[in-house]
């Protein structure tokens, strides 16, 4: 299981905010290109959205459905990756005096993932949340009062990681 946790230096409101718009996810979640909504309100237990991952040339839809929220504290998801199977991403807020304390932990549930799952997949699944969180550190500590729609500076080379 791949657990990490960083230090945002934001409050928790002003990441949950972040977490809370499915616009967003794109922008900080490794692997996504684009994010919509799909079914329900984001981010209400069984609403879904949308993500195009780009590999190269290759070009993937898959979709992501929240299974448990805790406004302002925490949000499970259950993320489809095809005939990869699905992963449990949890995200936990922690206040943390003035700032946000934010511990991810993944593990796959279903299909290839969980069979192929080895310590070779554990630590790219490290490095991937370890980028993840400074994208979400550079979201939310980005300095603007709103944090809605917008540029974010982490992606401005263009493209999603891969």
């Amino acid at each position: 299981m791949a657990v990490r946790h960083r230090l945002i230096k934001t409050s928790p409101q002003r990441v949950w905010a972040v977490l809370a718009d499915g616009d967003r996810y794109a922008d900080w979640v490794v692997g996504t290109a684009e994010s919509r909504p799909v079914r329900g309100q984001w981010p209400q237990v069984g609403a879904e959205i949308g993500y195009e991952v780009r590999i190269g040339p290759v070009r993937l839809t898959n979709e992501t459905v929240v299974r448990r929220c805790e406004e302002g504290a925490a949000l499970e998801l259950e993320a489809r990756a095809g005939v990869l199977g699905t992963a449990r991403i949890a995200i936990e807020l922690r206040p943390w005096g003035e700032h946000c304390l934010v511990i991810v932990d993944e593990h796959p549930l279903q299909g290839v993932g969980g069979t192929l799952h080895n310590a070779g997949v554990e630590a790219l699944i490290q490095l991937r949340h370890r980028t993840m969180l400074a994208r979400l550190a550079a979201v939310c500590e980005g300095g603007a009062e709103d944090v809605g729609p917008g540029p974010v500076p982490v992606r401005a080379h263009g493209g999603a990681d891969a």
